[in-house]
Parts: structure tokens; C-alpha cells; sequence
């Protein structure tokens, strides 16, 4: 049975298309040498409605659908709307990849055990914005990303795997962010498989790979 994933966006979906393509699901006439997975994307969901990542989803025939947050009056309000999208495409496990929203308790209680976020650095190193240009300030002799669980803490769930680059000293924000990027189109579709192929369990504290607890992150 293939895992439904919804995936939500706020921008250019680069992390989109690596999953749209892991899943089999890239666009006519493009080929990636890639195992598929036994995923799908069944739905895409923008707080942007110029969001790139938009006409990814419809090029592979994706179902989207767009609901500004300056449309209602709070942060709760939205993500109950968000509910009720996400709601009708009955995912397996909820993706953000580059939504650029807060998120509220209720929404990440909804979803427990099955939302999972991609963050550009080695969590718990520079949680929140800016991570490249802080990595940098910081000396950091590596800079990656994470793949985890998303909680109410923000950036603050469980890490289920990481895959990381030494920093050089050319290295600007822009040049680290563009290096990142790539690590992290490897990291999320590797993690998804590991769910659709039944290895990696979400619903547990703390979440168990091939049966056996994840207490450290895994390192791609």
C-alpha cells in the first residue's frame, strides 16, 4: 500500500520536486536515477498562491490548493482551515518542506506521530531563521540539515537523521544555503522511504528504525 503524503509549501518546492521524483510522480519526460518509493503525493497546500512549489505539484498532476494566512484573523484559525484541507487528502504523514508558518499546538497535536519537518542546520545548532550566515558567524567547522519530528517546541522534536558538509572559508550564507539545499533533496526523500518501506516508525517516543529506538540521529 502505497504511504500518502501531503506536503505543505511556501516557496520555490525544491524539496517537493526531489520527493515528487522519489515517488515516481516527476513530470512527463523527466527521468532521475532513483529507486521509487512506495509514496505518493496526494496533495499540496500553499499559505502563498505564487508559490512555485504550486506548479511543480500540477505538472505532476498533483491536487493543490492555497489558503493566505492574512485571510484570517489569528494563527488558530488558519491552521484549523489548514485541518481541514489536509483533512480531505487523508495523509499518511503531513511534509513541510519550506512552510514558512509557525505552527500551532492544536495543529501539531492533530498531526502527532506523523509531521515531519526539514530544517537547514545540525539541530540543536541554529534553530530558526538565518542558519547559514549564523553557522558561519559561529565557526562552525560543518552545517548541514535535519530531518525530525515536529512538537510544539519550535525546531525542537525529535532528530531522525542528519546529513552534514564541512564549512570552507569561502563559504558565504548564499554559497552555504545552495551546498545545503543538495544535502537536503538526498536527506528527506531517504527518510520518507524508511517510512513507506515500513522501517522507520513514527508514532513512538522516540521514533524506532528497523525496530530499534532512534536515540541518536542517523548521519547520510
Amino acid at each position: 500500500m502505497s504511504l500518502r503524503l501531503v506536503v505543505l509549501i511556501s516557496g520555490s518546492g525544491s524539496n517537493l520536486q526531489a520527493i515528487l521524483d522519489a515517488c515516481g510522480q516527476r513530470q512527463a519526460g523527466r527521468h532521475a536515477d532513483i529507486d521509487v518509493m512506495p509514496a505518493q503525493v496526494v496533495g499540496v497546500l500553499s499559505n502563498r498562491s505564487d508559490a512555485l512549489g504550486l506548479s511543480r505539484a500540477a505538472r505532476a498532476g498533483v491536487a493543490t490548493a492555497t489558503l493566505a494566512h492574512t485571510d484570517f484573523a489569528d494563527r488558530a484559525a488558519f491552521d484549523q482551515a489548514m485541518i481541514a484541507v489536509i483533512d480531505r487528502w487523508q495523509p499518511d504523514v503531513v511534509v513541510l518542506a519550506g512552510f514558512m508558518r509557525i505552527l500551532t499546538p492544536a495543529f501539531v497535536q492533530h498531526y502527532s506521530g506523523r509531521l515531519l519537518n526539514i530544517h537547514p542546520s545540525l539541530l540543536p545548532l541554529h534553530k530558526g531563521l538565518n542558519t547559514h550566515q549564523r553557522a558561519i558567524d559561529a565557526g562552525d567547522v560543518e552545517h548541514g540539515c535535519s530531518v525530525h519530528l515536529v512538537n510544539a517546541e519550535l525546531d525542537g522534536g525529535p532528530v531522525i537523521a542528519q546529513a552534514a558538509l564541512r564549512v570552507e572559508e569561502s563559504d558565504t550564507a548564499e554559497t552555504l544555503a545552495q551546498r545545503v539545499h543538495a544535502l537536503e533533496h538526498r536527506l528527506y526523500p531517504a527518510v520518507l522511504g524508511w517510512v513507506a518501506n515500513g522501517r522507520l516508525q513514527l508514532d513512538t517516543v522516540p521514533p524506532r528504525l528497523d525496530g530499534q529506538p532512534l536515540t541518536t540521529p542517523i548521519r547520510l
